[in-house]
């Protein structure tokens, strides 16, 4: 063909394209949150049964081009709001123009299921608070709730077994035993097995089914008790959905990971549920001498039921029942490796260790009544039960061939000094039938209560009131019912030799009664808002011992004791908003948990203040907290996770003071692109805490010993840091998340932290990659520990452990 025809065609080309695309129109808009105007960044908007589509930029503008000339349904939609849909007409040569203010989704719950109302409530809370929308929940697919919470300041964290089954958290230094010290909810209900007489228990709600995360600091927690010192989180469980919906999760990955999450649900004029199961499991990724199965598997059902009248009956009311069964087999140990075998073999596992395993089975249900009497006045009611059973099976002590019987965490700690024992530990055949002795940590636990609160608020002169008022019934209890069976070790393999009888090493009831309530009053002036507050704690805490002798409990041996506390906990909280995107707050109230059964044990108190700057504007945002705990009394607990005796009591520490810094920021680094289809944000969190016992004692419990006045307290990083980096476009995302760990010491303590006392500092990265295939089919990837950095965590309950391997997992999301 001649140059000047080929020339031809491509000119004839070029001019026909531009012809075409000069047809074309262009969709803009700006999407922001409703009541704040907030701008939205990452919100999806396309135009349905089409290929085009964007994502809104840091300012929450979107702009869809090149648009043929037609009708179409514009739809806008985003995890944790609902979605919107817009009918819409594009002309030859013309922009349209579409604006959206979204409404979140858990803005509708009522104010006894979450804390904060979500992203748009926050402004409005006087104090230090924190939301994990479903947004950012969906990103990375964490089954790990120590992993979620990485973006949150203020928290304190101990892994224990790489998963996050048992997690150990704290908030602002409170301790991190089991969450003891901290108020843990579901839907905003009490969600520890015993929170008031034993708090310090083997369970957490599922985060991998759950929509958002808030976490409550400063004076405004005092609702939330009845611990009042670092705060309070409530996970919040998938909302029933406005439609006919659903959503199919399968993903698998290393070490024979699974992860099914499976929900379904929809709602009519007067009736509404919803069914859920997530289940996950995996092989394990510590290798067991001699080998065997060191993983888990989780399985975890709900449902939800509602009845209601028209939305627009005189006095809306709702009725939902929420039922609840979740069933967790895992082959975990409290033992864990010697110095010298952690540096050599960090994910081994001892012989000793091949029959130690955990069964728990925790069932809830709640029955929830709302009340709308008007725009000014609602009652919302529950009552609630749970039960939770658990039997943990471990090893607990080892005898040489001398008959000298030896704890495991002693055991470790000095292995050279009992080598005989510690060689029965690793495989070595014993001399004796019962060389290790395994005990059988069987317990059951209940909780049962009815909470109402009273909302009501008006307006008078311009100036705005809300007052809240409540109340709760509750009890609480624990059975101990526990036996020590024996074994040989033969070569390796652990010989049962003889079987304990139940009720023969632990045969004891505790049981908790309380009476809480509280009033709490919101005044907004103007820019100035003021939160005062005062809540109420009536507690009975009861012990029956039965005694090791009477595993019948006739009674004959019975030893009982109690403990009263009646204390009134008061907390105000202040507000100044200098524009609409900068406001400071400041916050005082007194910190409270709940003391053990013994006569003797006094309530853990102090004085909590902090004093902090929220900031929102377009695609920057952040807080900057500084805090101060003054402890008058800090209560210390004897349990085996910790390194103590596993007593379970509660015991005075004296004086202790912490304080610290928090700061969270987030910005998009593609905002001044006004037209860009990307967004990148990135967001930087720091937390510093330094806490210090304030006088001399001596403890029987190992992590603290012998105590000097301004010795550390453990387990409490002084410098914690996170970076959260993701690229974002309506099609996909990615994203990259890296935490920084100060060393910490495992034993109270000043100065240079001792070799063998020593938690050392780690950075571990995370990465994770969503795409949309099809607006209701998306791939994902992630990868924990991208770098495959090896790290200990914890010396304790008995040695030193890893922290999670490198782990990759691959899936899909199916909606409809």
């Amino acid at each position: 063909m001649p140059l000047k025809s080929i020339l031809l065609i491509v000119v004839i080309l070029v001019i026909t394209s531009i012809c075409v695309f000069s047809q074309n129109a262009t969709v803009v808009g700006n999407i922001t949150q409703i009541d704040s105007l907030t701008p939205l960044s990452g919100i999806s908007v396309y135009l349905d049964k089409t290929n085009l589509g964007a994502a809104s930029n840091g300012n929450g503008n979107y702009t869809i081009e090149n648009v043929p000339e037609g009708d179409y349904t514009l739809v806008v939609s985003a995890i944790g709001y609902f979605t919107h849909q817009e009918e819409i007409r594009v002309e030859v040569g013309e922009n349209v123009k579409a604006d959206f203010a979204m409404i979140e989704a858990i803005s509708v719950l009522s104010g006894v299921t979450v804390m904060t109302g979500g992203d748009t409530g926050i402004k409005d809370i006087p104090g230090s608070v924190q939301y994990i929308s479903p947004k950012e929940i969906q990103k990375n697919n964490y089954t790990d709730i120590n992993r979620t919470l990485r973006a949150v300041p203020g928290i304190n964290i101990q892994e224990e077994d790489g998963f996050g089954l048992f997690p150990s958290i704290g908030i602002r230094g409170t301790g991190v035993e089991r969450n003891s010290k901290i108020t843990v909810m579901e839907d905003g209900v009490l969600m520890s097995p015993a929170p008031y007489v034993a708090p310090a228990a083997y369970y957490f709600p599922t985060i991998g089914r759950m929509q958002a995360v808030e976490i409550l600091k400063g004076s405004s927690q005092i609702k939330y008790g009845p611990y009042t010192t670092g705060g309070a989180i409530n996970l919040i469980s998938t909302q029933i959905p406005s439609e006919f919906s659903g959503r199919l999760n399968l993903i698998g990955g290393s070490f024979g990971g699974r992860n099914l999450h499976a929900t379904v649900g929809n709602s009519h004029k007067n009736i509404a549920y919803i069914v859920e199961t997530f289940q996950y499991g995996s092989n394990g990724f510590k290798q067991l001498d001699g080998g065997g199965n060191s993983g888990f598997s989780k399985q975890d059902y709900l449902a939800k039921f509602r009845v209601n009248t028209n939305e627009d009956a005189n006095i809306y009311q709702s009725l939902t029942l929420k039922i609840g069964y979740a069933i967790t087999d895992a082959n975990e140990t409290y033992l864990g490796l010697t110095q010298g075998d952690f540096e050599t073999s960090p994910y081994r596992r001892y012989s000793g260790s091949q029959v130690d395993q955990i069964n728990t089975n925790q069932s809830q249900f709640s029955l929830t009544h709302v009340a709308k009497f008007s725009k000014l006045f609602n009652i919302t009611t529950t009552a609630y039960r749970t039960n939770f059973k658990r039997n943990w099976y471990k090893l607990n002590k080892v005898k040489d061939s001398t008959g000298t019987k030896t704890k495991i965490d002693e055991l470790l700690d000095n292995p050279t000094g009992f080598d005989d024992a510690f060689s029965i530990l690793t495989g070595t055949t014993s001399t004796n039938d019962d060389a290790l002795f395994v005990k059988a940590n069987n317990r059951s636990y209940y909780a049962q209560g009815i909470q109402t609160v009273l909302g009501f608020n008006f307006i008078t002169n311009n100036i705005t009131h809300e007052i809240d008022l409540g109340f709760r019934l509750h009890k609480d209890q624990i059975d101990r019912f526990q036996w020590v069976d024996e074994y040989a070790m033969d070569n390796g393999i652990m010989k049962l030799t003889k079987v304990g009888i139940p009720g023969t090493e632990s045969n004891r009831i505790g049981t908790a009664n309380a009476l809480a309530s509280y009033i709490q009053y919101k005044l907004r002036v103007a820019n100035f808002t003021l939160i005062p507050g005062i809540r109420y704690e009536n507690i009975t805490l009861t012990r029956k011992d039965y005694g090791s002798a009477d595993p019948d409990r006739s009674g004959v041996d019975l030893k009982e004791r109690s403990n009263t506390v009646d204390v009134f906990i008061p907390g105000i909280g202040i507000d100044y908003r200098f524009s609409d995107y900068l406001s400071a707050f400041a916050g005082v109230h007194k910190g409270f948990s709940p003391p053990g059964s013994k006569e003797d044990t006094k309530p853990e108190e102090s004085i909590n203040y902090e004093l902090g700057v929220r900031y929102a504007k377009s695609a920057l945002s952040g807080q900057t907290v500084i805090f101060y705990n003054n402890y008058s009394n800090l209560l210390g607990a004897d349990f085996a996770s910790s390194g103590g005796g596993g007593t379970g009591d509660l015991f005075n520490g004296g004086a202790a003071r912490t304080k610290g810094l928090e700061l969270q920021l987030t910005y998009d680094l593609l905002s001044n692109l006004k037209q860009s289809a990307f967004t990148l944000p990135l967001t930087v969190v720091y937390t510093y805490t330094d806490a210090i016992f304030l006088n001399d004692f001596d403890s029987e419990f190992g992590p603290w010993g012998e105590v000097i006045a301004g010795d550390q307290l453990p387990y409490l990083a002084n410098n914690q840091f996170t970076i959260i980096l993701g690229l974002e476009h309506y099609k996909f995302n990615i994203n990259l998340s890296g935490r920084y760990m100060d060393k910490m010491r495992s034993t109270a303590g000043q100065g240079n932290i001792p070799d063998n006392e020593m938690i050392d500092s780690f950075f571990v990265i995370d990465a994770s990659v969503n795409y949309m295939l099809h607006k209701n089919i998306t791939l994902f990837s992630n990868v924990t520990n991208l770098t495959g950095q090896v790290y200990n965590v914890a010396r304790r309950p008995a040695g030193l452990r890893p922290g999670m391997p490198r782990a990759f997992n691959f899936g899909i999301k199916v909606n409809f």
